[in-house]
């Protein structure tokens, strides 16, 4: 059999994988805060008897998110934050961890948990709770007031602080919950300290930072490009049936 079917299988591998990347950040192109996953394939040089200098594997290579800003919108309302810079927001994610997110549209529970996108946001002791039913606002420094129901404006008092954190240089890793978390040793995920020169906008989100032209061109060049690998496949396996016939008569 001839090996330009492997080449081909690993190139339209590679691209089926970079569409599946592609597909789901424009299904996030309107998701608060979202960062953009990148994907990139390289090349790797084929090894053994179907070495040849004209073929070549391929092999994923993800080089992680596109950390760049997303648009801001004014939204007015009182649990809408924005991180301005390079700052990120602390959360509790499903597996207990500490992770980051830049989605700060905030909701408060039940049991008046503050929450992100379902993950309890993280403050100086731990996950922020407010009273419930009380009027909360949030200043650019992070700091939570409340008003208790019944109460005038004059009974605004502090009730916790967001933590924010700017990244090292490091970066952030994106987890496959959407999360992202400081790398740390051994594999286990690391924390940030809370900076406390970070700030946020209050009654602002910040939108996601994937451009939905870009990525719809993206999809159609990926696809063009499966299809190119799939028709080389095709021609080799032709081939490959041509000559057997040649050999069975000769």
């Amino acid at each position: 059999m001839d090996r330009i079917l492997y080449t081909a299988m690993s190139g339209a591998r590679q691209s089926m994988e970079q569409q599946a990347v592609v597909s789901h950040n424009l299904a996030n192109a309107s998701t608060t805060g979202f960062r953009a996953q990148l994907h990139a394939m390289r090349a790797v040089p084929v090894e053994g008897d179907g070495r040849l200098d004209t073929r070549a594997s391929v092999a994923a290579s993800t080089p992680g998110a596109d950390t760049s800003p997303g648009p801001m919108t004014r939204t007015g309302r009182t649990l809408d934050v924005a991180m301005k810079g390079d700052a990120w927001l602390a959360v509790q994610a499903p597996d207990g961890t500490e992770a980051y997110t830049r989605r700060g549209d905030l909701q408060v529970d039940g049991d008046g948990l503050l929450r992100s996108a379902g993950n309890p946001v993280i403050g100086e002791g731990g996950p922020v709770q407010v009273p419930l039913g009380a009027q909360v606002s949030l200043g650019a420094d992070g700091t939570i007031s409340a008003i208790a129901p019944g109460q005038d404006p004059d009974a605004l008092v502090p009730v916790g602080r967001l933590k924010l954190a700017t990244p090292g240089p490091g970066g952030l890793e994106r987890g496959t919950d959407g999360l992202f978390r400081a790398p740390g040793e051994d594999g286990q995920p690391g924390l940030l300290p809370a900076d406390d020169d970070a700030r946020l906008i209050s009654g602002a989100l910040e939108g996601s930072n994937v451009n939905p032209v870009e990525t719809m061109v993206s999809m159609i060049d990926v696809a063009r490009r499966y299809e190119m690998q799939t028709k080389v496949m095709s021609t080799a396996d032709e081939n490959d049936q041509r000559a057997n016939s040649l050999l069975s008569l000769s």
